[in-house]
């Protein structure tokens, strides 16, 4: 978790496929730890093609039904069929925004949204940020991204910077 929050955890991405690698665990992360799930990061990257939308959209019944049979995952029918669902709507943004990228930076007009807190104890689990990314998402397709998920995935890819004023991140994109 250390290495996690010092090397990612709120640095902006820009790149399409680790934006989809991020939404995609933040919906597995539901009603589990985050922990949990980098454990499982490895196994997913492998069980959905590298986290590559083209491929995972295209993910049949009989290749779903595998997944649900590797260990290596969290094994939730709902959140597999989600992740094929979403890949099919994260290429409907790409096709229509020029990427999902630039869909996503849109809500905060291209640069983090840096926060003051000094405390974790003040994060919120959600925004009116989040409340508006979750809606328009859910409008165009995706499941697993409630106002909470959403929010956990604009700190994670660095929409929003919640480090904490007094840790080395805070100041750094």
């Amino acid at each position: 978790m250390i290495e996690y929050h010092d090397r990612e955890w709120g640095v902006p991405v820009h790149d399409d496929r680790v934006l989809f690698e991020f939404i995609t665990l933040e919906g597995a992360q539901a009603g589990l730890s985050w922990e949990t799930i980098l454990r499982k990061r490895e196994a997913y990257r492998n069980a959905f093609a590298g986290f590559d939308p083209v491929k995972v959209a295209r993910f049949t019944a009989a290749r779903r039904a595998r997944l649900m049979l590797d260990a290596g995952i969290v094994r939730n029918r709902l959140k597999i069929d989600s992740t094929v669902t979403n890949a099919a709507a994260f290429l409907r943004i790409q096709r229509e925004f020029g990427s999902f990228d630039r869909f996503l930076w849109d809500f905060v007009g291209g640069k983090p949204l840096k926060s003051r807190l000094r405390s974790s104890k003040q994060l919120p689990a959600r925004t009116e940020l989040s409340d508006a990314l979750s809606k328009e998402l859910k409008r165009r397709g995706f499941r697993f991204v409630g106002t909470t998920i959403c929010y956990a995935f604009m700190q994670a890819v660095g929409i929003v910077n919640d480090h904490v004023v007094g840790c080395f991140r805070h100041g750094r994109r």
